[in-house]
């Protein structure tokens, strides 16, 4: 009994110390939101876009190179 008092203790404290943690950070406002989130849709498909030119090139250079 005394291994399963000890175990649910630990995840009572782990839980106390997690919510004590989370009162501590400093969530960024709705606007930052949005901004950061605008920013990284912006590099995630300019990043696509080079990724998807450069494999068609790749793909054309070794079609015209192989004859296929």
């Amino acid at each position: 009994m005394n291994k399963l008092t000890r175990f649910f203790g630990s995840i009572a404290t782990f839980l106390r110390e997690t919510r004590a943690e989370l009162r501590k950070v400093v969530w960024p406002s709705w606007a930052q939101v949005r901004v950061l989130t605008a920013v990284v849709l912006f590099v995630l498909i300019g990043l696509g876009a080079i990724l998807w030119s450069t494999d068609a090139l790749v793909a054309f250079a070794l079609s015209t190179v192989l004859g296929r």
